[in-house]
């Protein structure tokens, strides 16, 4: 008795989080990139492959974490049906969202006007139309482009939503399979904890990473960029403040009951890791790791998460709104309201073409532009130099949307436990910045099977 009393408080003792010096660190580089981007421009442009590979590093972790994530949670089950609903709900909410967003968009790019009294020379045209992505596809191509050629191309491909596609097939295969499919998810449940071990060594590569990403937007825009065109970025940057604190935080607070600064603070580590590199798609593993850690279940993170990152882009939709009216006003042909909703509907459904271009934002615009007023391509040259700063809003609005959605699909379908929500907002309950994963939560309700081996994790997390 006395061996194991003595033993038990070192059992107890909590690891301690040394992850708060890497953000601390992050936040040092970002200054640090700021500095040298405005005191040296030239050299800074050259540290663009530094944060480009940081980005790329993460981005290869995000088609196997998306797998066994999906695999994991739908495979683990009882009800197939339960995952069409999810999936249903989330798609017809991203739609509803995209709207809203445009309708924003629309309103504060009418009232502020910012493109008027701005001059289009034959540079800035021709800056405009190198814009243009040959790789973007047209929504027909889009769609058959979710079919990989083979299963394993899923994985090497970018494209998210292939890997959701076998991600899912493969999660009603096992779900089928009953008990001989358990072998095989606890197989992938090892190798789920395997890859997010990978992203947190990878995550302390975050500050040489957001420094060469912020030198390299700070030295290529410059000053001048950021002066003509303060009007167009004040105004984007307001309209999507507007946006996530008041439309996405009256929705979370009626339809779960959340504070949405309680919510952010506890993304505060994925926000600034986003606003360093100038991408979400760098904090979209650790948003569906955050997510189930606070009380979300597996099928609703996993499914909604990788959906929404193609199909639920907030930031890009207000974006494309103000770049596409503030670009009509400098070539002099204003839009009226009759012409800016049949363009803005059609950018909506050609944001859905481009969501796995690089650069899709103005990639986007420039190919939506081009397809319903090719007038107006001449002038994107005009916010070439501003539009990394402008995607930073956009990533951060898109990852906040994301965020939300998955808490109010998870309260919509029941899938969420909303008493391990309050303990892991309070900070009762911290995440583990060293696995990335929670051993022994499996979601909020009993419709998981009991994989074997987890029962006992379950009641000794517990315990």
């Amino acid at each position: 008795m006395t061996s194991a009393a003595d033993t038990a408080p070192a059992a107890r003792k909590p690891k301690r989080d040394r992850t708060h010096y890497l953000y601390i660190a992050v936040i040092i580089a970002v200054a640090a990139g700021i500095a040298v981007g405005l005191a040296a421009p030239d050299f800074a442009v050259g540290l663009k492959p530094i944060g480009t590979g940081f980005v790329n590093l993460i981005k290869m972790m995000i088609s196997p974490i998306i797998f066994c994530t999906i695999v994991l949670g739908i495979g683990s089950v009882r009800k197939a049906a339960k995952v069409g609903a999810v999936g249903g709900i989330a798609l017809v909410y991203f739609t509803i969202m995209s709207l809203v967003a445009l309708g924003i968009g629309l309103v504060v790019g009418n009232i502020l006007e910012p493109g008027t009294g701005l001059a289009v020379t034959d540079a800035i045209k021709d800056a405009g139309h190198a814009q243009i992505d040959s790789e973007a596809k047209d929504t027909t191509e889009f769609l058959l482009g979710i079919i990989p050629t083979t299963i394993v191309s899923a994985f090497t491909n970018e494209s998210v939503l292939q890997t959701l596609l076998i991600a899912l097939l493969a999660g009603f295969a096992l779900q089928g399979m009953g008990s001989a499919g358990q072998p095989i998810l606890r197989g992938i449940e090892h190798i789920q904890r395997l890859v997010f071990r990978i992203l947190a060594m990878v995550m302390w590569a975050a500050p040489i990473g957001a420094f060469g990403a912020i030198a390299a937007v700070t030295g290529s825009a410059g000053v001048d960029a950021l002066k003509s065109l303060a009007v167009l970025m004040l105004g984007f940057y307001v309209t999507c403040f507007l946006f996530v604190f008041i439309v996405l935080g009256i929705l979370l607070r009626v339809i779960s009951g959340l504070n949405i600064l309680t919510l952010f603070k506890y993304l505060g580590r994925e926000f600034l890791l986003i606003l360093s590199t100038s991408s979400s798609e760098s904090a979209l593993p650790r948003l569906i790791a955050k997510m189930e850690h606070l009380g979300v279940s597996k099928p609703v993170v996993g499914i909604t998460v990788p959906t929404g990152y193609s199909f639920n882009l907030d930031g890009t939709m207000i974006y494309m709104t103000m770049a596409s009216l503030f670009i009509a006003d400098a070539m002099g042909t204003p839009m009226s309201l009759g012409e800016q909703i049949p363009l803005l509907l059609f950018l909506l459904v050609a944001s859905k073409g481009a969501a796995g271009v690089t650069g899709a934002g103005l990639a986007t615009l420039a190919g939506g532009l081009q397809s319903h007023k090719p007038a107006l391509v001449d002038g994107i040259g005009l916010i070439v130099g501003i539009d990394r700063f402008m995607s930073e809003a956009r990533a951060l609005t898109n990852f906040a949307g994301n965020a939300v959605a998955t808490v109010l699909i998870g309260t919509w379908t029941k899938e969420i436990d909303k008493e391990r929500v309050n303990e892991v907002l309070a900070g009762q309950l911290p995440f583990d910045e060293k696995t990335l994963l929670d051993d022994g939560h499996g979601g909020s309700t009993d419709e998981h099977a009991e994989v074997p081996e987890q029962g006992g994790e379950k009641e000794l997390a517990k315990t």
